[in-house]
């Protein structure tokens, strides 16, 4: 799933790599891999955006 974090757009768009619990490992464009804890931050759904 690709994803966006609300607070951080200039991250870039991030591939989920894995989720336990509320923690979901996050692969960014510009940030590089982060971890999330979903009780604290929703990230945003990135539709399929094709050209």
């Amino acid at each position: 799933m690709r994803v966006r974090h609300p607070a951080c757009p200039d991250w870039g768009i991030g591939q989920v790599q894995s989720v336990v619990g509320d923690r979901i490992t996050v692969n960014f464009e510009h940030a590089g891999k982060v971890l999330i804890n979903a009780a604290v931050i929703e990230l945003e759904i990135v539709e399929d955006e094709r050209r």
